[in-house]
């Protein structure tokens, strides 16, 4: 038999010996969570177990997530651009010669993400 009871604001049940406190993950809306939002979430895991469950509890998690993903790809679409503008990338180097774009254009990606992998799916933490 379950006994259910309150006690310093919060309700507990009696499931044999023990009181179990009831705890409940607020409901929360669906969230698209990408491949940045799921770096961030697989990090917050691994590393930062108490915030991760913190922001669980408090159902803020996927919101948390999905901002990320989301100011990860303006963040990367606008380094990209300026980047590309920089190096002087322009379309007439893609119609000269698709290869030299191709090759510029994935140096500019990578070396971008990786700013974008340091500053906002692993940051935010001082050591």
């Amino acid at each position: 038999m379950k006994t259910i009871f309150e006690q310093n604001g919060g309700t507990y049940t009696k499931v044999g010996d023990y009181y179990i406190p009831n705890i409940a993950v607020p409901n929360t809306k669906k969230y698209n969570i990408g491949k940045y939002g799921n770096l961030r979430k697989t990090f917050l895991k691994k590393h930062h177990k108490s915030y991760y469950t913190i922001l669980f509890m408090e159902g803020k998690l996927f919101e948390h997530l999905a901002e990320i993903d989301e100011t990860c790809h303006k963040c990367l679409k606008d380094m990209i651009i300026k980047m590309a503008e920089q190096e002087g990338i322009t379309e007439q180097l893609k119609a000269i010669d698709q290869m030299a774009w191709v090759q510029k254009m994935n140096n500019i990606r990578n070396r971008a993400e990786e700013v974008i992998m340091r500053e906002y799916v692993y940051g935010g933490f001082e050591e």
